[in-house]
């Protein structure tokens, strides 16, 4: 019985450790790899920023391989990424009260879903599927559009969302040769 004792002690002690020390660290070592970006935007009063992580494509065949079609993808690295707004906006024609989201989308070759969620998960990611299962609980979803895919010329290396005024406001997403273009309005 004693030997139990100690046993479940001696475990309590390590998950404890591993959660309060080890994850973190694990955590900040994946930030080198993939830093951490914000960008933001002052849209007629409105101000709007997106915060996440770009990770790198490295030689690696991003969309359909490292990302694949059709599943969702916590849309960059780390944590999942956040979209913040002051004011109300538009999703292309659907309503996205004032309040700060996760972005999720579901990359597929001719178009991507786009996914603002109420809820924030800490990673976004499950541990034991090795990051390719995701956290997000479809019930929390408050936006979903349906957006082309554009193709690029040039190779963009890290992922990257911008905002972007070309006679239209867009939320742009950017990595490899795929570019998407949400548009956004008051």
């Amino acid at each position: 019985m004693r030997f139990i004792k100690r046993l479940i002690a001696t475990l309590l002690i390590l998950m404890g450790l591993f959660y309060f020390v080890g994850l973190p660290y694990l955590q900040k070592q994946t930030k080198k790899h993939s830093p951490e970006k914000t960008a933001t935007y002052n849209y007629d009063g409105a101000e709007l920023s997106v915060h996440y992580s770009g990770p790198f494509k490295k030689n690696r065949t991003i969309f359909g391989a490292l990302v694949p079609y059709g599943k969702v993808w916590r849309t960059g690295a780390n944590e999942p990424t956040t979209f913040t707004t002051s004011e109300t906006i538009k999703i292309i024609d659907k309503d996205l009260p004032a309040g700060t989201y996760s972005l999720w989308t579901i990359p597929n070759k001719e178009s991507w879903k786009v996914i603002f969620n109420t809820e924030i998960p800490d990673w976004g990611v499950t541990l034991l599927s090795g990051g390719k299962e995701t956290t997000r609980d479809s019930n929390k979803d408050i936006v979903q559009v349906e957006v082309p895919v554009k193709r690029m010329n040039k190779e963009v290396e890290q992922f990257t969302i911008a905002f972007e005024n070309n006679e239209q406001i867009y939320l742009s997403l950017f990595w490899d040769t795929s570019k998407i273009n949400i548009p956004l309005h008051k």
